[in-house]
């Protein structure tokens, strides 16, 4: 027997949907033309994703609209045999997936490599299962330090291959945290990368010292030589330059720190990154103990909360005046590193949740991050 046609729903939800019932849906919805919103997270991304949320639902408070976002965390799970394993538990068909994941996490013990895996087997899922696009949340992007060969060793483009994996699982674009180096954007090609800047938030943490005539702010190598500029700038202080060699993988010499000390008594030391700590140590010594600058803040994109870190920025705080250290949630902290008296955790709740609703509704993510200052000049940092 054949079944007559039927205007209605049906008991089964297999009726045949006409143009017209899809435009009217989407209007009911009021949804993003790239779909339903849904925030995912691997396990090592679950807690900023969650904070993430919160931020986004108090927004949308605030702005006046009804909260209430969809969130399925803890997609991965690991078998008795080691391998990776994820499962949605909800139907993704059609939806816009921001993917969180930690790539570094010293609260748990899974390693760089078992998290990064751990992603790219998530970003395939949501890909398989029918999600119209993948968005990949990662704050701190392991591998980026791995952007070309050490000179005169034999070594891949590590972060250039982790980008090819990342193309290959399905993903549609990538978000990180002020990224080690902008060769990353050539490494993804067509997929877009926004590789978020600190500026306006290290402008904001150290606010207080705006215009003192008393501070300089020092980038403790050539590669926050740009980043120290624009955040002068922001400021109105002076600015200086450390010159940094290596003379083995994770050692660093300081032999001399470039700019103009005179009246000076504080300095604003600023970095993408601590793993050993060697780096910021010498750098901080040489004001010390050359420049006498008399109170040091450090402001760091990315704590990796090294137990050798740790002692040294100990010893900083005991010997160095160092007096305050400025960190975001990009890697989770632990414990002994949240005890320090002398650091302050700021959490990247609220550029992510308002980055998420940019590119979310198709709108470009660059101006969350130019301070007024610059916009007002025409700059761009």
């Amino acid at each position: 027997m054949i079944a007559s046609p039927s205007g209605g729903n049906g008991e089964n939800g297999m009726n045949f949907i006409t143009p017209q019932q899809y435009q009217d849906e989407q209007v009911r919805r009021i949804e993003s033309p790239r779909g339903r919103l849904l925030i995912a997270s691997c396990r090592s991304g679950s807690a900023l994703a969650r904070r993430v949320i919160d931020r986004y639902e108090d927004l949308l408070s605030g702005a006046g609209a009804e909260p209430g976002i969809s969130y399925l965390g803890d997609v991965d799970f690991r078998f008795s045999d080691g391998e990776t394993c994820v499962r949605l538990e909800v139907d993704v068909n059609g939806h816009d997936v921001f993917l969180f994941q930690g790539l570094y996490d010293p609260l748990a013990q899974r390693s760089v490599d078992e998290n990064y895996m751990a992603f790219l087997i998530a970003v395939r899922a949501f890909r398989e299962w029918g999600a119209n696009r993948v968005t990949g949340i990662l704050p701190y992007l392991a591998y980026a330090r791995q952007d070309k060969p050490t000179k005169f060793e034999r070594e891949p483009t590590t972060a250039e291959l982790m980008a090819d994996l990342s193309i290959e699982a399905g993903l549609d674009r990538l978000v990180v945290w002020d990224p080690h180096t902008g060769r990353i954007h050539g490494f993804y090609g067509s997929v877009p990368v926004d590789g978020l800047s600190p500026l306006t938030f290290f402008a904001g943490a150290f606010e207080r010292f705006r215009g003192r005539d008393d501070v300089i702010a020092v980038a403790p190598d050539a590669g926050a030589s740009k980043l120290i500029m624009h955040v002068a700038r922001a400021l109105d202080v002076s600015s200086a330059v450390a010159s940094k060699y290596r003379p083995r993988p994770e050692k660093a010499m300081v032999s001399q720190v470039m700019g103009d000390f005179a009246e000076k008594r504080v300095a604003i030391v600023l970095d993408d990154m601590i793993n050993t700590g060697g780096t910021v140590q010498a750098t901080v010594k040489k004001l010390v103990e050359e420049k006498g600058i008399q109170e040091v803040y450090l402001g760091v994109s990315h704590n990796l909360c090294a137990e050798q870190a740790f002692d040294r920025l100990a010893d900083l705080h005991t010997a160095y005046h160092l007096k305050e250290m400025v960190v975001t949630d990009s890697v989770p902290q632990t414990a002994a590193f949240r005890d320090l008296p002398f650091l302050t955790v700021r959490s990247l709740a609220d550029p992510l949740a308002r980055v998420i609703n940019r590119i979310h509704y198709n709108r470009p993510v660059d101006g969350i991050f130019a301070p007024p200052l610059l916009e007002e000049e025409g700059r761009r940092p």
